[in-house]
C-alpha cells in the first residue's frame, strides 16, 4: 500500500532546515572531547547546576579512550545503519566546548572535519566561555562549513539562574550572542521548562526574550530529575514537583507561537537516561510528548510564531537556511 503523506510539523525543525540546506538528511554525532566546565573546575563553581549530575551530558566517550574521530566513525555506521544518513554534524556536547587554550580547540575541530562526510560543526558551550579568539576560530570554519555554536541560557531571570547556580546572569547570555552575531556563526540557545520557582509567566517572558535576539535555533528542554543532584534531594524532600506532560505539551506549544517563523526547533525535549531518571517517568517517552505536542498545535489551529503575527507557513515549512560554501 503507498504510504500517506505525513501531517506537516507546525514549526520549522531542524530536519527540514537541514534539507533545505543540503537536499537530503543530515545527522549530528555526539562527541566527548573530555573537557569540563568553569561551573565545575571552581572557576565558577564546584557543583555545576543543580540539575547535573557528575556525568552532565557527557558519553563518557573520552575517558574510554576513543578519539574524536573513533567516536565519529563508531557513529557514522550506527546511524547509516538506522537513518540512512549520509553527511554529519559533529556535535560537541559534553560539557562546554570552547573551554580549552585556542590550539586544544582548533585540534579538536580540524579532527573532526577530517573525517569523511563530516560537513560542519555544532559546539555546545557557556556564554561565558567565548572571547574574540574562540569566534574568530569558528568564524574561520564557517566560511567553508556549516557552524553552530550553542549556548545555555535555560531561563532569562536572573533569580532563576542564581537558584540553579547556574554561574552567570542573563546579560553574560545577550553579550555572547551579539558579539557571535554578523560572523558566520549559526546560534541557538537552549531553555528549560519546569525550573524551581518560574511559573508560566516566567517561561513565557523568556520565549519572548530570546526571540528577540539575533539567534538562528533552539532547543527546549524538560527539567527532569536525575539521581545524584541537588535537584533530586530537592524532589525528595517534596519541595518540586516535575511538570505534567499535559503541563509540558500546553507550555511548548504557547513557546512556539511566541518564535520567530525562521528560528530553527532543534529539540522540543530532551533524552534523559533511564538509569539515572527519578522524575517524571513520562520523560522517557519522547515520541509520544512529540505527537502531542503536534495534535495540540493542530487542536488549538496554531502554529510557530502566530503570536507574532506570522502567517501559517508551516504547510511549506518556510524559513531562511543559509548553504555552506562547501559541502
Amino acid at each position: 500500500m503507498p504510504r500517506s503523506n505525513p501531517v506537516p510539523r507546525r514549526y520549522y525543525d531542524l530536519n527540514t532546515y537541514f534539507r533545505r540546506c543540503f537536499g537530503e538528511r543530515v545527522h549530528k554525532l555526539s562527541v566527548d572531547a573530555g573537557l569540563t566546565c568553569p561551573n565545575r573546575d571552581g572557576t565558577k563553581g564546584s557543583g555545576g547546576c543543580i540539575y547535573c549530575n557528575a556525568r552532565g551530558s557527557g558519553t563518557g566517550a573520552h575517558a574510554r579512550g576513543l578519539s574524536i574521530s573513533e567516536q565519529l566513525l563508531a557513529a557514522k555506521t550506527a546511524v547509516v545503519r538506522r537513518f540512512k544518513a549520509h553527511r554529519y554534524l559533529a556535535y560537541f556536547q559534553s560539557f562546554s566546548n570552547t573551554y580549552a587554550p585556542i590550539d586544544r580547540l582548533q585540534a579538536m575541530y580540524d579532527e573532526a572535519l577530517a573525517v569523511p562526510d563530516v560537513v560542519g560543526l555544532a559546539v555546545g558551550t557557556r556564554p561565558d566561555c567565548v572571547d574574540e579568539a574562540v569566534l574568530n576560530l569558528l568564524a574561520g570554519y564557517a566560511q567553508h562549513h556549516m557552524v553552530w555554536i550553542e549556548y545555555g541560557l535555560q531561563s532569562a531571570h536572573d533569580t532563576t539562574l542564581a537558584r540553579i547556580h547556574r554561574g552567570h546572569d542573563a546579560a553574560t547570555f545577550e553579550r555572547a550572542v551579539r558579539t557571535t552575531a554578523g560572523r558566520g556563526i549559526s546560534i541557538c540557545a537552549h531553555i528549560i521548562l519546569g525550573l524551581p520557582g518560574e511559573g508560566r509567566a516566567d517561561m513565557l517572558a523568556t520565549a519572548d526574550y530570546v526571540g528577540r535576539l539575533p539567534i538562528d535555533g533552539i532547543k527546549l528542554h524538560l527539567l527532569y530529575v536525575v539521581a545524584g543532584t541537588p535537584m533530586a534531594a530537592l524532589y525528595a524532600a517534596g519541595d518540586y514537583r516535575p511538570l505534567s506532560q499535559s503541563a509540558y505539551v500546553d507550555l511548548v506549544c504557547d513557546v512556539l507561537e511566541r518564535l520567530p517563523s525562521g528560528m530553527v526547533i532543534q529539540r522540543l525535549t530532551g533524552d534523559p537516561r533511564p538509569s539515572e531518571l527519578l522524575a517524571p517517568r513520562w520523560a522517557l517517552r519522547k515520541p509520544e510528548t512529540y505527537q502531542r505536542i503536534q495534535t495540540r498545535l493542530v487542536q488549538r489551529d496554531s502554529w510557530q510564531g502566530k503570536a507574532l503575527g506570522a502567517p501559517p507557513a508551516f504547510r511549506q515549512n518556510q524559513g531562511p537556511a543559509r548553504r555552506p560554501a562547501r559541502q
